[in-house]
């Protein structure tokens, strides 16, 4: 990738600039053997799509994870689980967004709800930061559909091909690929870093 060829950077939140503790909690209680899988079941169980385009309450959503997922606790308690997934910012992180927004417009792009984002934006003022956010429960839309790429490339002042999308899962970055967006799979700000490096935005 060229240098000059990304006008905008958008970035997913958890996993790539906030971590995110509850993946192997959830890992453990579902007897799910691998990370990855825990997020590629994530990623497409309808409870999960239906709560993080904003559509169900969030009894609804804990009942339904509960049930689908055969999960060992009451709903009650999965939710007080769930509320604490976002830890915090990881290290770096915010000098990384400060440091490519003077150079480029930056973003996110997340697949989040009311109950995180209202949590984290009290407390993370990096939050506020982004030329653009595009949270999935505002949207009605989540990644990895093609639908909300699209609805982003509506909204931005540039077309897809002058987007870099960071993205902490590769069903993601994919999906991005495929609606005309550069995008590269990273997991935390060391990787990526290494990607803007890369893609020309950063100086080695």
């Amino acid at each position: 990738m060229a240098s000059g060829a990304v006008d905008i950077v958008l970035f997913d939140l958890g996993g790539v600039l906030i971590e995110l503790g509850g993946v192997r909690a959830l890992r453990e209680l579902a007897a799910i053997a691998t990370d990855d899988e825990v997020w590629r079941r994530w990623l497409t169980c309808p409870w999960v799509r239906t709560f993080e385009s904003g559509q169900c309450s969030a009894a609804e959503f804990a009942d339904g994870v509960v049930s689908d997922w055969n999960l060992p606790v009451t709903s009650d308690r999965f939710l007080e689980l769930f509320r604490d997934w976002p830890v915090g910012p990881l290290a770096g992180a915010s000098d990384l967004l400060a440091e490519v927004q003077r150079i480029l417009p930056i973003g996110c792009l997340s697949n989040t709800n009311v109950l995180h984002w209202d949590y984290q934006i009290d407390r993370w003022p990096m939050l506020e930061v982004f030329d653009y956010s595009f949270l999935s429960f505002d949207l009605g839309l989540v990644k990895p559909d093609s639908a909300v790429f699209a609805e982003v490339a509506d909204r931005l002042p540039v077309k897809p091909g002058r987007v870099l999308f960071l993205d902490d899962n590769a069903l993601n970055t994919d999906a991005a690929r495929s609606c005309g967006y550069l995008a590269e799979h990273v997991r935390g700000v060391a990787e990526a870093r290494r990607a803007l490096v890369e893609s020309g935005v950063l100086a080695a």
